[in-house]
């Protein structure tokens, strides 16, 4: 079962340190601390940065903070049956 709080935590301990507002999935990439392969796991949830980017496509660019940004890739990953 994946512990919805933990990976919330893991995408905003990523992606916090990029340059807000961003425009676009690449503006996150130098945040991130391997890349597009930065990992995220949480029970039987795995996913690299650039799994999840192809998975949560669109996005409501450009996002102002980390916060709404990990709002909607968690309700698109709920939406989606990931989580």
């Amino acid at each position: 079962m994946v512990d919805k709080d933990d990976l919330r935590e893991q995408f905003i301990n990523a992606f916090e340190g990029a340059d807000y507002p961003i425009n676009s999935p690449m503006d996150l990439v130098p945040a991130l601390p391997n890349g597009p392969s930065t990992s995220f796991e949480s029970g039987d949830f795995s996913m690299t940065a650039m799994e999840l980017n192809q998975t949560v496509s669109g996005g409501d660019f450009p996002y102002d903070d980390v916060e709404s940004f990990v709002d909607d890739i968690m309700e698109a990953l709920e939406e989606d049956g990931e989580i």
